[in-house]
């Protein structure tokens, strides 16, 4: 199995459709001897993730949540701030999301690296 690098600027591209094509790299669907039960894709370089655009009213009203484990720990962080802070965090949740629920998907998620220039 051989694993190729894509590199992928991210300029002007929307968030969704981006982490769509990245997931897909990540898992191998792109690749003619795909299986869902193994780790065959390649690693991703994305660039400028700071220049990503996100469409409609997501920036003021998308908000992530987590919880600290502690009664009433119920924590949540706004698009607007998190994207300002650490816009590589936003590409990098959308792309978590879209990869399958099991134990495949913390080894998948390693080969995803955001570069911020």
């Amino acid at each position: 199995m051989e694993r190729n690098t894509h590199t992928i600027d991210a300029t002007n591209k929307v968030l969704g459709r981006l982490a769509t094509q990245i997931a897909v790299l990540l898992r191998g669907k792109h690749k003619p001897d795909f299986v869902p039960y193994k780790d065959m894709g390649d690693f991703v370089v994305v660039k400028n993730v700071d220049k990503i655009k996100i469409t409609g009213k997501k920036m003021e009203q998308k908000v992530y949540y987590h919880h600290s484990g502690f009664m009433g720990g119920l924590k949540e962080t706004p698009l607007k701030k998190l994207f300002k802070e650490k816009p590589e965090e936003v590409l990098k949740k959308a792309v978590f999301g879209m990869l399958p629920n099991n134990k495949l998907r913390a080894e998948i998620i390693k080969r995803l690296k955001i570069i911020n220039e």
